[in-house]
């Protein structure tokens, strides 16, 4: 994991730590063979997306504490799984995505484009 490469090419970056995010729980959206979802897509939790997923069944605003869940409100960044976030793309309500700290094996779901497209930091995107 610490030679782990983003979309752009790049280290891979943190993506949150307040909440503490990444399928390891490590701040990074690190992957490995037990991440089935591929927990890849560093994304900006908007209100619109937490809707759209607790209504798919992923319910990720309300606390789960025996699982060290705080819930997510808009605006906190998470670890998020590619083929969801492509499918709230899809739907017209992709959250915004951190491209410097989106794992490389998004790509394998998601096109640079798109991804490009929904950067928050649109330099970085060109």
């Amino acid at each position: 994991m610490a030679d782990a490469k983003n979309v752009l090419g790049g280290p891979l970056e943190s993506c949150s730590t307040e909440p503490m995010t990444g399928f390891y729980r490590d701040g990074c959206c690190n992957t490995g063979a037990g991440d089935f979802g591929s927990h890849t897509v560093c994304a900006q939790m908007t209100e619109a997306f937490l809707s759209y997923t607790k209504a798919q069944g992923n319910d990720l605003s309300t606390p789960m504490p025996m699982y060290s869940f705080p819930g997510l409100k808009p605006g906190d960044r998470w670890c998020v799984c590619a083929a969801r976030w492509q499918q709230a793309y899809d739907d017209g309500v992709a959250p915004p995505v951190a491209l410097a700290a989106t794992h490389e094996t998004a790509l394998q779901v998601i096109p640079l484009k798109i991804l490009q497209a929904c950067a928050l930091d649109q330099e970085a995107a060109s």
